[in-house]
């Protein structure tokens, strides 16, 4: 086949996957996990039936594969942050915002036991722990990054931005070893 057509038919496919995943957002953000089905993600995303059983083979695989462009999108929001200002505890707090906004539900637990979600938190400590380097002589950066990311976490169980930020600023002084007493 010509170029242009194989260039055309692979931008036809992105388009139609671009714009299931963006239904489904839609239909998550309104309905949560449990509120997305099959027919009204065809719906939304103005594809029929069959054709979306094509892409994907039933809602677990929607969900997957639109779960798995939030964790790129949040990963690239924390390499972007980096870039912009170069300090780790910018990036810290913005993961413990990530966390904050998407707090973990009963429905959600199954996509975060998946190998992407995984295979993203490995990504997250490397990341984390490239940029801490030596902070302490005492502890590795890369145990230094799971800490970081653990304890940042339970951004998603607190109240308010003010709780987020304490807790951010807890977990740099550990990072330091900054202990009052």
């Amino acid at each position: 086949m010509p170029k242009l057509w194989n260039d055309s038919i692979a931008s036809h496919r992105e388009a139609v996957r671009t714009a299931v995943l963006d239904a489904t957002a839609a239909l998550v953000a309104e309905r949560g996990l449990t509120g997305v089905t099959m027919a009204e993600v065809a719906q939304r995303s103005a594809i029929g039936r069959a054709t979306l059983y094509k892409y994907f083979a039933d809602v677990d695989a929607i969900l997957t594969a639109w779960h798995q462009r939030q964790v790129a999108d949040h990963l690239r929001q924390l390499d972007e942050t980096w870039e912009r200002t170069h300090r780790i505890e910018d990036v810290l707090e913005a993961y413990a915002f990530i966390c904050h906004e998407h707090p973990p539900s009963e429905p959600a637990a199954s996509l975060h036991r998946s190998a992407h979600v995984n295979h993203a938190r490995e990504h997250l400590v490397s990341f984390i722990a490239e940029r801490l380097g030596a902070v302490r002589d005492d502890v590795p950066p890369k145990e230094l990054a799971t800490y970081c990311v653990h304890a940042l976490q339970a951004a998603g169980a607190v109240p308010s931005k003010a709780a987020v930020r304490r807790l951010v600023r807890v977990t740099v002084d550990g990072l330091r070893g900054q202990l009052r007493g």
